[in-house]
């Protein structure tokens, strides 16, 4: 039986995309770089122990919860005092412009998907394999597009974290009650008008739960990032893995637990009032 050159097809592929949009690429790079840097410098700024008092009175602010708070003043203090604030910066401008890049993308994907029974059958099986493929697979057109760096990081982190950020956005939209939607439709609601105010607020603690989730992924991706040069906690540990420093590795571990942590919850607590 002849043997499916698949592997040669994607890899033709692949070639043929760099080769000719190798200068959309090159000019992407080169404003995220920017971009990256300006966000980066721009949180180095400020001196690290004002930095943990703004995240622990913005974390009260926002959860009213004072365990929480003291949590995260403990938990970054501990950050500051391993000598990883820097590194913990990179991890956190990481994971916040892929979240952000992930949900710009996945949230609308999510809706029209939601809206259109034709589009949602062609997007689920997509969402199936980016979901069952292993995260070091997304390395592999990162490297030839973005070169090594935090762009080619952040490119493989988006296609990793967005699948939740789709496919909550559509389940909370379709689980909105259909006698509600009957009745909007009934008082001669537009799509517009049923979308923004009935369908988006109702389906809003699903799709935090979806925001959650896509955080939660990219957090994860930073140790497999850390092997094409994103740097940052998962660098630390990358290191460490590299020279066998078991102590500098559980370091870094636990300073990606600390920020996954309050990330976590306080996330949880917005999705949980919003009900």
């Amino acid at each position: 039986m002849p043997r499916i050159p698949l592997g040669q097809i994607i890899e033709g592929a692949i070639n043929f995309f760099v080769t000719n949009f190798s200068f959309l690429t090159i000019a992407f790079t080169r404003v995220m770089e920017r971009v990256i840097a300006f966000l980066e410098n721009t949180l180095m700024l400020l001196p690290p122990w004002l930095f943990i008092l703004m995240a622990a009175g913005l974390v009260f602010w926002l959860t009213r919860k004072r365990g929480l708070s003291i949590f995260t003043l403990a938990g970054l203090m501990l950050i500051w005092n391993m000598q990883l604030w820097a590194a913990t910066i990179s991890t956190i401008t990481l994971v916040l412009i892929a979240t952000l890049t992930a949900l710009l993308i996945g949230i609308p994907i999510g809706i029209v998907a939601a809206l259109s029974t034709r589009v949602n059958r062609a997007v689920q099986p997509i969402l199936d394999v980016m979901q069952t493929m292993p995260a070091f697979v997304y390395l592999i057109p990162a490297i030839p597009f973005f070169g090594l760096g935090k762009v080619a990081a952040i490119f493989a982190t988006v296609i990793f974290s967005m699948p939740p950020a789709i496919r909550l956005t559509c389940l909370g939209i379709q689980q909105v009650p259909k006698d509600l939607v009957e009745c909007a439709d009934a008082f001669g609601s537009t799509k517009w008008q049923k979308l923004l105010k009935l369908q988006l607020p109702m389906a809003t603690p699903t799709i935090m739960a979806g925001v959650n989730q896509t955080v939660m992924l990219a957090l994860s991706m930073v140790v497999i990032a850390a092997m094409i040069g994103a740097r940052g906690l998962g660098g630390e540990v990358w290191r460490a893995i590299q020279r066998l420093q078991m102590g500098s590795g559980f370091e870094a571990g636990i300073g990606i637990v600390i920020v996954a942590i309050i990330l976590d919850r306080v996330l949880q607590h917005l999705g949980a009032n919003k009900h």
